[in-house]
């Protein structure tokens, strides 16, 4: 072990206390945006004290205190949050853009990490990531909560039972429909040039920041929001590492004021001898939850259908009757529970030490996938992986 691993491994270790399985863990949220909050009050439900609240939007920062628990206290800038000792842990729901640098300075800092998927905004960010929580030794939960769902961790043992028979293709959707931009009104004071960060300098624009998720500076749009989820579950289903090449393609996005579609269709190939096909419809007409998404694996024995809030085994049939499952099981608003039992892992291995289920390896699999979505779509050219070299090619 190099002396530089060893300072940095043993000041992160320093600055954690050592808790005990009945301990309450304190936390601090940094972006106390609408996801934020969300998130706030789920840690505080399951058990946290949420102790502190980062933002550098005067008005999210005040309604983010509100949800907080008694006595949390208001930063401006998330170091400063981090220099707290009295916090075991950090959640990061900030723009895309931020989550690796906020969750590196985080680990460094000694805080255990919850980070809003997608993981990292660029491939390399990712990768530095994981030698970030390897070297200090930091337990880093990804949100794609659906690995802490109950009824996803069914429906894995079915995958792994081995019923579906070989599968080179997954099909996969998430259709919705989507309105136009928030009104770029602003309430109260805003640190333009903090919350642009390692984006590109420009004037402070007001639409900019109120629709941030449309722009390719600091996000992906809905197809990295949903795909970050629906192609964790066929990595994690597949048992995939890595893909071997992407192709993305789309619409033009039909609000003139974005720049990222909302109708698109990415191609993923892997090693492992399969093909996953997603497809983001946000133009279509609107669907209930449980029925807005769906990953399809064909087997060549059986067809496995897993959605938000169900999954079903297709046998093979060759006759002309309706198709009948021989494994189903169906839970409208289930998923409500999934953040929370995400969460509640978390919080478990805060204490334990041990490995939590969305690990930052998973979230970098599925950040290759995503960041090549974005620059082919963006090039209009397949792009493959080069996993020795790490680096994507054409």
């Amino acid at each position: 072990m190099n002396r530089r691993y060893f300072l940095g491994a043993t000041t992160a270790l320093s600055a954690q206390r050592v808790m005990g399985a009945g301990d309450r863990v304190r936390a601090g949220i940094i972006g106390a945006g609408g996801r934020g909050r969300f998130l706030t009050g789920e840690f505080k439900e399951i058990g946290a004290e949420m102790a502190a609240v980062c933002d550098v939007y005067e008005s999210n920062l005040a309604a983010g205190l509100k949800v907080a628990s008694t006595g949390a206290l208001p930063f401006d800038h998330y170091k400063k949050l981090l220099e707290d000792k009295s916090l075991d842990a950090v959640v990061v729901a900030t723009p895309d853009h931020w989550h690796a640098a906020m969750t590196i300075d985080a680990v460094e800092a000694g805080k255990d990490v919850y980070v809003e998927k997608p993981m990292a905004h660029k491939i390399d960010e990712g990768f530095r990531i994981i030698e970030a929580v390897r070297r200090t030794k930091r337990v880093v939960q990804v949100g794609t909560q659906r690995r802490s769902f109950d009824l996803f961790l069914d429906a894995k043992k079915i995958m792994e039972s081995g019923v579906t028979g070989e599968v080179q293709l997954v099909n996969s959707w998430w259709y919705n429909h989507v309105n136009r931009p928030l009104p770029p009104k602003m309430e109260g004071k805003l640190d333009w040039k903090q919350w642009l960060g390692s984006a590109p300098a420009r004037e402070m624009d007001p639409m900019r920041f109120r629709n941030w998720y449309w722009y390719w500076d600091y996000s992906g749009g809905l197809l990295v929001g949903q795909a970050a989820h629906v192609m964790d579950a066929i990595l994690w289903f597949m048992k995939s590492s890595h893909p071997i090449a992407v192709t993305c393609t789309a619409n033009k996005t039909q609000a003139p004021e974005w720049e990222i579609p909302e109708t698109c269709v990415l191609t993923a190939e892997f090693p492992e001898n399969y093909i996953a096909v997603f497809t983001l419809g946000y133009k279509a007409m609107r669907y209930a939850p449980v029925n807005d998404q769906m990953k399809q694996f064909h087997g060549s024995k059986a067809r496995f259908d897993v959605g938000r809030e169900s999954y079903a085994l297709y046998p093979e049939a060759t006759g002309p009757e309706v198709m009948k499952p021989s494994k189903e099981e169906r839970r409208p608003g289930a998923f409500n529970s999934a953040a929370r039992q995400h969460i509640r892992n978390f919080l478990d291995c805060v204490k334990s030490r041990n490995e939590p289920n969305a690990p930052v390896e998973a979230g970098q699999a599925t950040n290759i996938v995503l960041c090549m979505a974005l620059d082919s779509l963006r090039q209009g050219r397949r792009l493959r992986w080069n996993s020795a070299a790490r680096r994507v090619e054409t």
